[in-house]
């Protein structure tokens, strides 16, 4: 039987309880408009735990565009129905004023990301992943998982998510599950429902580009391969590249060689929607 829980204090509760039985919570943050992706994820969160709890939360502290708060998908309805048939033990779905004061929401949340927010989403997002360390922090102080699931189709914030558990020492197992895709090979992803039929189909050719231009690693320098995806996505109906970026897999700085492991990352927009995706490529 699932529980819905919207109020803090009762998921406080909720928590103590699971806790006093020794029972490991295993967590899946989100934000809802769940697709397959995210089942992925609270199905293993299902399998490796006593008890999952899957957060659905729009958090407004991470967009920097109000507009695309606003356009962001809602179907609370169907993600509960969802969720309910793979086994989630307890949705969290709170309002904004349970997990924010009007101060907090109204200030840049501070913390140290060691260079990781500079690049990528960072730099052309600013405050993002300031706002995501500030919901996820959150979120693990009140939920105080034994693991926590998170995808790797959004790789430089789960690099963030890494960090922030180093940093404020928090005591969850951050577990990296892999990039789940539709038929076509596009990324899945809530925003993807924004997409029309067409565009839709369209978007596939970003990981079409990225899965054929990886082969070219090696002979071509990380510079010459981003100058390469970058055009072929462009050439490709309806997508824009806002960037290509080859980073070392760690660090998430740009590498001028194929010596390390090394993640190339891109971010596309398709029409007016904003898409994201990436491909390892080992070292060479």
């Amino acid at each position: 039987m699932i529980k819905i829980v919207e109020s803090s204090e009762e998921m406080r509760r909720l928590v103590k309880g699971f806790k006093n039985e020794a029972k490991r919570i295993g967590f899946v943050p989100t934000m809802g408009a769940l697709h397959e992706g995210h089942q992925s994820l609270v199905e293993r969160a299902v399998a490796e735990n006593d008890v999952c709890v899957v957060s659905i939360f729009v958090n407004p502290t991470q967009f920097n565009n109000h507009e695309d708060l606003e356009k962001y998908p809602r179907t609370l309805t169907h993600d509960i129905a969802l969720l309910k048939e793979i086994g989630c033990s307890v949705v969290f779905a709170p309002q904004v004023d349970e997990m924010y004061s009007e101060t907090e929401i109204n200030s840049l949340f501070d913390f140290d990301f060691g260079g990781l927010d500079r690049v990528m989403e960072g730099k052309f997002r600013p405050g993002h992943f300031n706002g995501v360390v500030q919901i996820v922090s959150k979120l693990f102080a009140l939920l105080e998982p034994d693991r926590a699931y998170f995808g790797e189709k959004d790789f430089q914030q789960l690099a963030i998510i890494h960090r922030m558990v180093e940093v404020m020492g928090l005591k969850v197992e951050i577990v990296d599950c892999p990039i789940v895709r539709e038929t076509s090979g596009l990324a899945m992803s809530s925003r993807n429902e924004r997409l029309s039929a067409e565009q839709r189909q369209n978007a596939a050719g970003i990981s079409k580009v990225l899965f054929e231009c990886a082969t070219f690693a090696g002979p071509e320098s990380p510079q010459e391969l981003a100058a390469r995806i970058t055009e072929a996505i462009n050439k490709q109906p309806d997508l824009s590249v806002e960037y290509v970026e080859v980073v070392d897999a760690k660090s998430l700085q740009p590498v001028n060689s194929w010596a390390t492991p090394t993640v190339v990352c891109v971010a596309v927009f398709c029409g007016d929607v904003r898409l994201i995706d990436n491909v390892k490529i080992a070292p060479r």
